[in-house]
Formats: C-alpha cells, sequence, structure tokens
C-alpha cells in the first residue's frame, strides 16, 4: 500500500468553463461552493484546498463552514505569515481541529507577491513574511506540545502563554507548503508534513524530492518530509476528447496572454517573472514546451497561458491520468492535490474514473505530522 492521498481545489474566486473568455465565468456563490464540497466529499477526496487572494471568500471562515456541512473531507486552510498573531492562530486551528473531528490540514503561504499581500492590509517584505512564518509555525507547535508557558523569544514574535484546547491530531494538523524559493524551501524542511511541487517533468521532481531531502536532513526530517503534486486534470474517455476539452479551455487565449494582459494593467513582464521562483519555472516550461504545449505525452502548459500558479495539467484517459500520476510516484510523491474546470464535474470525473486505478493504494487518512 502506497498511502496515497488525493486532495481537491475550492474556487472561491469563481469557476470557468473557458479560462480566455470572460462571458464564461461561472460566480462565486454559495451553491457553486456547495457542489464543488459535496462532489470532492462524495469523492474521496481526503482535503480540499482553500485559495488565498484579494479576490477569494475568506478562507478560514469558508473552510469553518463547509467543513460542517460535509462527512469526511479536511479542509486545507492557509496559514498567511502577519495576519493573526500565532497565539490566536494556535487556538483557533486547535479548535477547528476539534470540532472537526481531526479534519484539518494547514496551508502556509508567505503570499506569492507584495502586492497579493498588501491588497489584504500586510506591507511586510516578503523576507519579512517568510521569517515570521518561520516564527509563527515553530510558536504554534511549541504551544500545541505544552501545558506550560512557552517561553519563546524571537525577532517579530514574544510568547509567554499556554492555549486550550491542544489539536486532537498528534501532534498536530498536518503542515503543507508549496514554493519554490529558498527561503519557502528551508522552512519546508523544517516544518512541512507535505512539500508540494507545481507541476513539472517527473525527473526534475525526482531530482526536487532529492535536495529537499538534503534539506530535512539538517532538522533530522528526512523521513518525516513527504511529497505531492499540485497539477489540473482534464479527462475524458478517449485521448482526442481530452485534447479537445483542453483546448477548449484555453480557446481564444495567446501563448503569452497572461504577460500581456498585465502589461496592459501597467505592469512589466519582467516584474510578473519575478513574483515568486516558482511561477518563473511555470513560465519557463510553457517557453519550453513549443506549439503543442507539451512537456511530456499527457503534461500541458496551456493553462499557464491565462493563469499563474498551478497551471500544468494532466491531460489523457483516466488510464493515461493515472500512469503520468504514477510517474510521480515513483520519483517520491504521495500526495495531489488537483483540479479542473468547471471544478464539480471535473472532481466527479476523476473520483469515479481515475481513482478506481489507485484501489488498494489510497490512504484511510491523511498524512500525518512527524
Amino acid at each position: 500500500m502506497d498511502d496515497l492521498t488525493f486532495g481537491w481545489f475550492l474556487p472561491t474566486s469563481g469557476d470557468s468553463t473557458c479560462l480566455a473568455d470572460p462571458n464564461q465565468r461561472i460566480a462565486q456563490s454559495p451553491e457553486m461552493f456547495e457542489e464543488v464540497v459535496t462532489a470532492a466529499d462524495e469523492g474521496g477526496f481526503k482535503y480540499l484546498l482553500m485559495p488565498v487572494n484579494a479576490s477569494c471568500w475568506e478562507a478560514t471562515v469558508t473552510a469553518s463552514f463547509y467543513a460542517a456541512r460535509s462527512r469526511q473531507i479536511a479542509p486545507l486552510i492557509a496559514l498567511r505569515s502577519g495576519y493573526c498573531n500565532p497565539s490566536l492562530s494556535a487556538k483557533m486551528y486547535a479548535t477547528l481541529d476539534q470540532l472537526t473531528g481531526g479534519r484539518l490540514c494547514i496551508n502556509l503561504i508567505a503570499g506569492i507577491s507584495d502586492a497579493d499581500t498588501q491588497a489584504d492590509g500586510i506591507s511586510d517584505s516578503k523576507q519579512v513574511r517568510y521569517e515570521k512564518m518561520d516564527e509563527e509555525v515553530e510558536i504554534m507547535k511549541r504551544l500545541w506540545a505544552s501545558n506550560e508557558p512557552i517561553g519563546y523569544e524571537g525577532k517579530h514574535y514574544q510568547v509567554n502563554q499556554v492555549i486550550e484546547p491542544k489539536p486532537l491530531q498528534q501532534p498536530h494538523p498536518p503542515f503543507f507548503l508549496g514554493g519554490g524559493s529558498d527561503q519557502a524551501k528551508e522552512i519546508s524542511a523544517k516544518h512541512s508534513t507535505i512539500h508540494l511541487f507545481w507541476g513539472d517533468k517527473p525527473e526534475v521532481i525526482a531530482e526536487n524530492i532529492k535536495e529537499m531531502r538534503q534539506r530535512a536532513a539538517k532538522y533530522g526530517r528526512e523521513d518525516a518530509l513527504g511529497f505531492g503534486m499540485r497539477l489540473q486534470i482534464v479527462c475524458a474517455d478517449s485521448e482526442d476528447e481530452a485534447w479537445d476539452e483542453a483546448h477548449k479551455l484555453v480557446a481564444g487565449a495567446a501563448k503569452f496572454q497572461l504577460f500581456n494582459d498585465n502589461k496592459a494593467q501597467g505592469t512589466t513582464v519582467d516584474s510578473i517573472r519575478k513574483t515568486s521562483e516558482a511561477n518563473q519555472r511555470v513560465w519557463q516550461l510553457l517557453e519550453e514546451s513549443g506549439d503543442e504545449m507539451k512537456i511530456h505525452p499527457h503534461l500541458w502548459t496551456g493553462i499557464s497561458m491565462v493563469r499563474s500558479g498551478a497551471g500544468i495539467a494532466v491531460v489523457g484517459t483516466p488510464k493515461q491520468i493515472a500512469d503520468t500520476l504514477d510517474e510521480f510516484v515513483e520519483a517520491g510523491c504521495s500526495s495531489f492535490c488537483l483540479s479542473g474546470y468547471p471544478h464539480a464535474k471535473a472532481a466527479r470525473l476523476f473520483s469515479t474514473k481515475v481513482m478506481p486505478h489507485f484501489k488498494g493504494r489510497l490512504s484511510e487518512g491523511l498524512p500525518r505530522a512527524a
């Protein structure tokens, strides 16, 4: 048994059937969210990623509401450094973990760009955000483990207290982190349960995993750190149909539309490239992928034309998708945080058509922190 876990994505900034056409956008609504949550929960996904940016509904409130309306899926909620003092964060997440019966994962986020965090009222530089993140996670872990005042003295926080309740999951809920910068990798090596990679060639992911294990070894965590992939899914009964669906999803888009759109808004292409190392790699793959925009027979960069972030998709039949995901398993991954458009339909299709290929290899619960 591989103890694989699959997670899905809740599009709280809106959904779509064609990412290049604003008229095909599906607006945010409780009804749309409910449909996605139900599809993911009933489909056997273990966690549900709650995104954060200025256009999203607030993640913790949304997660709390839908955790109460679902049976088994766990919200994967963003902990954004500097947004809340770590003592309160520790109490909030421990409370939610208790109330949901241990259905909680925490996603460590420093923010893709300064503009992204400034939109939510945080003016710290990225360097400071990562410094705070490291301290916040350390404080939370100590508060959850101690029945005595912890006496923490850091650069940004000083904490000397005890909190209740403690989380139900022990020693604490699993931490996820996805990032390509040295700071992100170091914090993930030190604290994460799962380090998430955005889409890339399986052989590149295998090398990245070796690097992360070396970093984790400095903290005695080379066996405690797990790995996952953040990918899009385009699935159909035939390969031709799957590629047709993929191309419809970006119909009307130019290959570098995202760059040009941001230029029109007064942001240079160069500044977009500098928003994050992970985005730089995605756009590098887009540039290198040629006219077919493939980096692998079933890995497609097309979605990166119209959105930043996790823009690499696995495209094909259910078996082709399962086989491609297995290449990442062979590289060392055990968790897959997935999405597809529109999200409720794509979740149902993946759970009924692809997930059965992994029968007998799935974890019964969430990744466990160690």
